[in-house]
């Protein structure tokens, strides 16, 4: 993990996080219950995750595509830290009351089938609806770029290099 790196020239920070290198536990097991239920405080580690989020401008998540998804490591991020009292809130008349609006996200994507295959299938719709709108909208959050980096026929393309640094000058720009 390297926190507090500044990028190059921008005067920006940047801090990275490796969710296995941190041995982040990415099961929502018997402690995160009872949170939910409100009959326990929130957890430290999950505390220091959420002011990792409080600190940032931006949230930029770089990961495979598992099924149409996030990998489960980061999935079980979400659903850990995302909670209620945080992230959102539910009001007394039932409504949502939405906690990172303050918050940028960029969502990149890397899988290995083409794009022809995603919108095909509906996969790339698929997963804007649960990823997008079902976890970042759903807490306030602005989706400012959401890239699927695809490879036809299995290879690399360079095109990606240049979609990567257009995303980072946009995010550090």
């Amino acid at each position: 993990m390297a926190q507090g790196v500044t990028a190059a020239g921008s005067g920006n920070t940047v801090e990275m996080a490796d969710l296995f290198a941190e041995n982040f536990d990415p099961r929502f097991a018997a402690p995160d219950l009872a949170f939910f239920r409100n009959q326990s405080p929130q957890l430290a580690e999950i505390v220091a995750e959420q002011q990792r989020i409080d600190r940032a401008d931006a949230l930029v998540l770089v990961y495979p595509i598992y099924w149409w998804s996030f990998p489960g490591m980061l999935k079980g991020w979400i659903d850990r830290v995302f909670t209620n009292g945080w992230a959102y809130d539910e009001a007394e008349d039932g409504g949502l009351i939405k906690k990172q609006q303050n918050l940028q996200v960029h969502l990149i994507g890397i899988g290995a089938a083409d794009k022809g295959t995603y919108s095909r299938r509906g996969y790339d719709e698929a997963m804007k609806t649960q990823i997008d709108r079902g976890i970042f909208d759903f807490v306030g959050a602005k989706v400012v770029t959401s890239e699927l980096l695809l490879t036809p026929n299995g290879q690399f393309p360079e095109s990606h290099l240049e979609i990567a640094r257009k995303i980072g000058n946009k995010i550090v720009g």
